[in-house]
């Protein structure tokens, strides 16, 4: 099968939530993750927009997305701005 990625992922596991409307957020794995986007793993997708901000707290990112394809529990997502990773903010 032919690799239809721009960039190549960096196999991980780590703790992210998915955050949009300003209400909480849904928990999720990050479970690869390039500079142009991420495999996210979750319990389950129902309430998840097409369009949300993925917080990953141990590495202080905050970044963008938009969902590319869905399966099951997991989520392919592109990241709006892949050149610029906005840092999260002390005490957020």
């Amino acid at each position: 099968m032919a690799e239809r990625r721009v960039a190549l992922r960096q196999r991980m596991l780590k703790a992210g939530t998915i955050t949009f409307n300003r209400a909480g957020g849904i928990s999720c794995m990050v479970r690869n993750m390039s500079s142009t986007g991420a495999l996210l793993e979750v319990e389950s997708q129902v309430g998840i927009p097409d369009r949300f901000t993925l917080l990953i707290e141990s590495d202080c990112l905050r970044r963008p997305c938009r969902v590319a394809w869905r399966k099951n529990k997991r989520l392919g997502v592109a990241f709006e701005k892949p050149e610029a990773a906005e840092p999260l903010s002390v005490g957020f």
